[in-house]
């Protein structure tokens, strides 16, 4: 009777385990990262009769949970790519917003080289001029806002890396922890714990990219992508954010040690943050910058080359900002560096390591060497002056520096926000041609005045009264000087302008060339500043300020569209590794109402045979006594 008593409690006891775990999973069906649990069970072994076994009841040796590393660990992986696509769809949403509400700017320099047409029909028209200073306000305005936008983009990342690295390090502190508990438990499976804690390394690679490795003593240790080791048994090795080491307004991570580790980071909303900065909002920045420049410098450099109402030469309208030179914080010399840009043409959307390398090898150039900060080497030029050329820039070092020195230059980033108007006063808007070339009233030749522009508008000899006087044998001279030979179709320079002529001049003729003495009512150089729109400025001279924005919006339109098309496809992929994982670990409430019936069955019999025994054991009893 005993045994029967046993097998009968035994089934009970397991029934009863059954249930209990069934009734776990219905009411965690909706708790996100639990995983089923099932009982395991084994019989007992029974008592040996000689030429047979008896079987002795039932044993539960295990709750586990449903568990399938793989479709975890990808799960996890799912979880990281698409939050740092997540991430990336929102930040290149941002972005075109900005350039969508950034006061129009295609309409804005429409309008402004529109207003110089206008000055040039109606030179004298105070109204032309106001409309056209007041179109160019509206340029600066859209310009700034748009760059300003891109510099609060630019702090809010900062900001989103410090709170992305704090929740890194509060992730990594609980697994830290859950490792500690999981390995005092030793074999006793603590279910809880283990949900718990791939619950929250689902949502630290959804931070950063990791690697996950499984330990004998049932801890997990996390690393990141560059190495860097995060968790490692019951300890937590954080993260920290510091300041870049040129630009004290940009966040950067640092290793335990202190060492910068944002290049080597990717993945989860980490990585995304750093590389949108990096690769996308600076290139955005860059390219806005330069065209920037390529307007104000263009418009700026046509000024000069004509007179204003006042008939003095033209003046700047614009005020550029010089370009952005940072230096090492680490520096021991004290170098500072100077940049400007001088050839607009040349000008590239790259920043750049100027560095103290103390030696003339190649690629040094007096010391000093060049580099974007993309790590491409560029070529110096030392100038007789002691200043060096490069990709349209020019750089004036004072000072001593140490080898090893650095400095970070940044042509055009902060060209936008930092952009701003000269002058307000609509007289200043040079419409007329700086100069005039006349042919003399006794010239019997047949060349006329094709043309005579500016070539060098800071020539102090720009505006001096010149005579050209043609002799034999297609000789020329100027005022007096020295003859030199005269090539039809070719230009006559000197003092800062260039003359082209037409036809053949003879002997004898002259040309006379001087200061526009018809300014308030000319309009050549109005219609050379309006027609700047189109005129090759970038790249060599092949791409105009038109050309420029629209590769801009090109630019950041595909950003958005490769970044919403990521979105879909990482979505899609974690709606699979999801839906993978669940299907191994999911609780299903039809399967587990199956359970709750098999069970209440299986305890019910149990009772039965309990009760059984009790019948035979009273049974005995009576017949014993009778």
């Amino acid at each position: 009777m005993a045994s029967l008593f046993s097998i009968g409690v035994s089934g009970l006891n397991a029934a009863q385990m059954g249930l209990q775990a069934t009734s776990n999973n219905i009411a965690n069906a909706s708790t996100d990262g639990y995983s089923r649990q099932s009982t395991v069970q084994a019989d007992r072994v029974g008592q040996n009769m000689g030429r047979f076994t008896t079987g002795a009841g039932v044993d539960v040796i295990a709750v586990q949970r449903a568990y399938n590393q793989f479709l975890t660990q990808s799960l996890w992986t799912a979880s990281g790519t698409a939050q740092a696509a997540s991430t990336t769809n929102d930040l290149t949403t941002a972005l075109n917003g900005f350039l969508k509400n950034s006061g129009n700017l295609q309409t804005a320099l429409d309008s402004f080289y529109g207003g110089f047409n206008a000055v040039a029909n109606a030179p004298q028209d105070p109204s032309a001029r106001q409309a056209a200073i007041g179109n160019a306000q509206t340029l600066v305005m859209a310009f700034n806002t748009f760059g300003q936008q891109l510099d609060q983009q630019r702090a809010q990342i900062n900001s989103r890396i410090s709170d992305t690295v704090t929740g890194i390090n509060s992730a990594t502190r609980q697994i830290a922890a859950l490792n500690d508990q999981i390995a005092q438990a030793g074999s006793s499976q603590p279910n809880a714990l283990l949900d718990q804690r791939d619950s929250l390394i689902q949502q630290l690679a959804g931070q950063t990219g990791i690697a996950a490795t499984p330990q004998p003593d049932g801890s997990i240790s996390i690393y990141s992508t560059s190495g860097q080791v995060l968790v490692s048994g019951n300890h937590a090795y954080g993260l920290q954010t510091g300041t870049s080491a040129f630009d004290a307004s940009s966040t950067v991570v640092l290793d335990p040690s202190g060492h910068d580790i944002s290049s080597q980071l990717s993945g989860g909303a980490l990585g995304a943050l750093l590389s949108y900065r990096s690769n996308t909002l600076d290139a955005a920045q860059n390219q806005l910058g330069r065209a920037v420049l390529a307007v104000a410098q263009g418009v700026n450099a046509q000024q000069a080359k004509g007179l204003d109402l006042t008939g003095a030469q033209g003046q700047p309208l614009f005020i550029v900002p010089y370009p952005s030179v940072a230096m090492f914080k680490g520096n021991q010399g004290t170098a500072t560096i100077a940049a400007q840009v001088s050839d607009i043409g040349k000008l590239t959307t790259d920043n750049y390591l100027l560095t103290r390398t103390g030696s003339n090898t190649p690629p040094s150039t007096n010391g000093w060497a060049l580099a974007t900060t993309g790590g491409r080497s560029v070529p110096l030029t030392a100038n007789p002056d002691g200043t060096f050329s490069a990709e349209g820039l020019t750089l004036t070092v004072s000072g001593s520096a140490q080898v090893g020195d650095s400095f970070e230059i940044r042509p055009t980033q902060d060209a936008a926000s930092g952009l701003a108007m000269a002058t307000s006063d609509p007289a200043k808007i040079a419409a007329a041609a700086a100069l005039a070339a006349t042919p003399g009233s006794t010239n019997t030749g047949q060349a006329g005045v094709g043309s005579v522009t500016v070539a060098d508008s800071a020539n102090p000899a720009l505006f001096t009264a010149a005579t050209i006087t043609f002799g034999a044998g297609n000789t020329y001279s100027v005022n007096g000087g020295a003859s030199q030979a005269f090539t039809p179709g070719q230009p006559i320079s000197a003092n800062g302008w260039s003359l082209m002529l037409t036809g053949t001049p003879a002997s004898g003729d002259t040309f006379a060339v001087g200061r526009n003495s018809a300014g308030l009512n000319d309009n050549t150089n109005a219609l050379d500043l309006g027609n700047l729109a189109n005129a090759g400025v970038l790249n060599g001279g092949t791409v105009s300020v038109v050309g420029a924005y629209g590769a801009l919006t090109n630019q950041i339109g595909l950003a958005g569209s490769m970044a919403a098309n990521d979105l879909a496809t990482q979505t899609g992929l974690l709606n699979q590794a999801k839906s993978a994982q669940q299907s191994a670990a999911g609780v299903n409430l039809d399967e587990e109402a199956a359970n709750l019936v098999k069970y209440q069955q299986s305890y019910q019999a149990s009772a039965q045979v309990i009760a059984a025994a009790q019948t035979v054991f009273t049974s005995l009893i009576a017949a014993i006594r009778a």
